[in-house]
């Protein structure tokens, strides 16, 4: 992909250096982690957050330490040292800085022409380990997530490393992936999706896992809406939809089932199967157009 470094509209937030101190919001995080079903790796957005209501689906500016109150009220707290990096790490720093920049201009165009609602724009919180949220603490095996509560994504960046190393899905626009369908989520926010959802699963219980599998189909398409935007621009190298695909099959939940337990059990999906994410991040990719990924109307 080709990018540039520098852009900003200061919505980044960066609590690598900060320590995860007391605070509320703990027990969310052990709903979330049971309704991940054993899994360690929440997904390109271990989500489930939103969609099952456990509200982990994020913030404290970790910057200058001391604290911060969330949109939620909340006020969270932790020391905070000086951020260590290495050179390879600040260049990642800066490229996941240039995509949540280009996906939030883009879905600031796209979204009032598309649904009629205007797009507010989400935080990217980077973080090392644990970190404290407005829908819970996480460590950092949950995974990239993105949080209702306080319209932020979480990012560990190590977990890119693990993306390439432990799911063979290496490549910029693999991680460019990953951040445009945690984006997803948070236009599904906005527009209400993901409230209407979680009364729909609360009021139909048996239905909360396909529902959950339609939500993160729908993020995996607005993810293919916004590469659709790169190409436009002229900022897709060759292979760069490619990785992207490779990193949404490999997340697949059939792949992440049979990989830790050695079996699948569709009825436990959470998020669709390897060629389920795919096909709806081309859908998305082939369309520019997010009316194009109702994932709610007919089969997925």
């Amino acid at each position: 992909m080709r990018w540039t470094p520098g852009s900003d509209r200061g919505n980044l937030e960066d609590r690598r250096g900060q320590s995860m101190g007391a605070g509320g919001g703990g027990g969310a995080l052990v709903g979330l982690l049971a309704s991940i079903v054993g899994r360690k790796f929440g997904i390109v957005g271990v989500l489930i957050v939103l969609v099952v209501g456990a509200l982990f689906s994020g913030g404290m500016f970790g910057g200058g330490g001391g604290s911060t109150t969330t949109s939620g009220g909340e006020v969270a707290r932790g020391a905070s040292a000086p951020v260590q990096q290495s050179a390879a790490e600040a260049q990642l720093v800066d490229f996941v800085t240039y995509v949540l920049n280009d996906a939030q201009d883009n879905w600031e165009e796209i979204l009032p022409r598309a649904a009629g609602t205007p797009y507010r724009d989400a935080r990217l919180v980077l973080y090392r380990d644990a970190v404290q949220t407005g829908c819970g603490n996480a460590p950092s095996a949950v995974g990239p997530f993105y949080c209702p509560n306080d319209e932020r994504v979480y990012i560990d960046l190590s977990f890119y490393e693990e993306l390439q190393r432990k799911y063979g899905a290496p490549g910029d626009f693999a991680q460019a992936y990953v951040l445009a369908h945690e984006i997803g989520h948070h236009v599904q926010h906005v527009v209400g999706t993901d409230a209407r959802v979680r009364q729909l699963q609360q009021s139909r219980p048996e239905a909360a896992n396909p529902l959950s599998v339609r939500m993160e189909l729908q993020a995996d398409c607005y993810a293919g809406v916004w590469a659709y935007s790169v190409k436009g621009e002229g900022k897709l190298d060759p292979g760069d939809a490619e990785e992207a695909l490779a990193a949404a099959s490999a997340v697949g939940d059939d792949r992440l089932q049979q990989r830790a337990r050695g079996q699948v059990n569709p009825d436990s999906f959470t998020h669709g199967t390897a060629q389920q994410r795919s096909q709806w991040f081309q859908r998305g990719f082939q369309s520019g157009d997010p009316r194009s990924c109702d994932t709610f109307s007919g089969g997925v």
